[in-house]
Parts: structure tokens; C-alpha cells; sequence
């Protein structure tokens, strides 16, 4: 008997997760198009100034991700355990660095940080959800290297914190992180403080080879902590920066995986 309504309950769990799961990314999609056909063009009746409206359609968008992420908590679709909040929330300048196990890292990330920029993959400007939403906050589009490096650099001195995956993309299960040198890059050319950020999803779910409907049997839960003792930058005269580069891409990468062994 105990066993059968216990195989009920988790029927039945799981039957309202999936719902809940797609009702909330259809949230995701028309909170993006209200953002870009109502909400954005008022601020810009009412601000001056592109950069401001710039900082004010980033601090809407950290506003409706921490409504997003609330959301997702109370439907139960994941539990996060969100460590360092507040530090986050204080940071400045500081380019973070996040391993990406998941669809929903950025929005977590987002939630957290009132002034932040991000690294998007170009295709993303396509969008037709989100391509408003990354055209009036000004994120950066990493279709351009060289014009990618001068947008770093200028977010940077602006004072905003600019959240970049080292792995260009999400990780694949049960894989060790594979980083590309774009974040390394960044780094030596930019001379930016960084800040690194662990984040695990356990079970696994909304990876690269998922789809939104392929939840796991349990519901999820979400952890995202700060890591200390990020490999230092040194820029030496006498090496080649390309070189400089893949060794310091090596370090953050073998770094990573070390921090997320002992988070296991």
C-alpha cells in the first residue's frame, strides 16, 4: 500500500513539474516580448541618454530574473541553494567566471547582480524572445573579436560586472570542463579583477542535449557558490600574448575542474 501511493506521488510530482516547467518557460518568452514592446520603449520616453537606458533596462531585466528564478522556487521546479548572495550583490569591475551546466546559469546569475554585462553568442541577436531584451541592455555579442575585447574593456571601466562562461557553452554530463581561451583572453587583455563562480544542478537537466520537457525523475537542485584563489594574472614582455593566453586559459581550466571535484 505505502508503496503505492508513494509510486502516486511521484506521478504526480512529476506530471506537475512538467507543467510548471513549461508554464514558466512560456513566462520567459512573453516577460521577453513585453520587455521589448511596452517596458523598453517607455524608459527611453522617460531617460536620457543611452547608457543610462542602458543601466535601466539592465537593472529590469535583474529584476524580472530574480521574479523568474522566485518563480521557479515556488512551483518547485528547483531548489537553489544560492551562497555569497550578498557578496555578489556588492561586487563591482569584476569579470565572473562560471563553469555552465545548465540553461538557467545566466538567469541566476542575472538575478543576483543589479549591474551586470555579459558575453552572448551572436546568434542570440536573432532571437525573436530575447533579441530585444540583449539589444537594449547593450550586452555583447561575440560575433566581433576585436570589437568584443574594446566592449569588455569599456563595461569593465564602467563599473559593471561582466559575466562570462570559459566554456562557450554548456558543459556535457558526467565530461570534464573543456574551457575555450575566449574568458583567457579577456582576462590578460582586459587586466580585470575576477571573481569565479561554481555552479552544479543535481540531477543534471536543462543541458545542451536536453529539451525543456526532459525533466529529471526528482526535482532539481541548483547550488552556486564563490571560489577563492583564482589563478593570478602576470603579463610578461617577453612572451607572446597568444601564448600567454593558452597558458592562463590551461590554469583557469585546470582550476575549475579542481574547485568542482571538491564541490561533489
Amino acid at each position: 500500500m505505502f508503496k503505492a501511493l508513494n509510486s502516486v506521488y511521484k506521478t504526480l510530482n512529476y506530471l506537475w513539474r512538467l507543467f510548471a516547467t513549461a508554464l514558466c518557460f512560456s513566462l520567459f518568452g512573453v516577460g521577453g516580448v513585453i520587455l521589448t514592446v511596452l517596458v523598453f520603449p517607455l524608459q527611453k520616453l522617460c531617460i536620457r541618454g543611452e547608457q543610462a537606458q542602458k543601466r535601466a533596462a539592465r537593472k529590469t531585466v535583474h529584476y524580472s530574473f530574480r521574479f523568474f528564478i522566485a518563480t521557479m522556487a515556488f512551483t518547485r521546479i528547483f531548489q537553489f541553494e544560492l551562497s555569497d548572495r550578498a557578496e555578489l550583490a556588492q561586487l563591482q569591475g569584476q569579470l565572473i567566471l562560471a563553469n555552465h551546466p545548465s540553461l538557467i546559469d545566466v538567469v541566476v546569475l542575472l538575478s543576483m547582480l543589479p549591474n551586470a554585462d555579459c558575453v552572448v553568442k551572436a546568434h542570440l541577436f536573432r532571437n525573436p524572445f530575447i533579441r530585444g531584451v540583449i539589444k537594449n541592455t547593450g550586452y555583447i555579442s561575440n560575433d566581433d573579436p576585436d570589437a568584443l575585447l574594446a566592449a569588455c574593456k569599456l563595461s569593465l571601466a564602467q563599473g559593471n560586472n561582466l559575466i562570462v562562461f570559459p566554456e562557450g557553452t554548456r558543459s556535457v554530463p558526467g565530461k570534464t570542463v573543456s574551457f575555450q581561451r575566449g574568458a583567457a583572453n579577456i582576462a590578460l587583455r582586459c587586466q580585470a579583477p575576477i571573481t569565479a563562480v561554481i555552479i552544479k544542478v543535481t540531477p543534471s537537466t536543462l543541458t545542451k542535449a536536453e529539451s525543456w520537457y526532459q525533466i529529471p525523475s526528482d526535482k532539481a537542485k541548483f547550488t552556486l557558490q564563490l571560489s577563492r584563489g583564482v589563478p593570478a594574472i602576470s603579463i610578461a614582455d617577453d612572451i607572446s600574448m597568444s601564448k600567454q593566453v593558452r597558458h592562463y586559459c590551461r590554469e583557469l581550466e585546470c582550476y575549475f575542474k579542481q574547485e568542482l571535484q571538491s564541490h561533489d
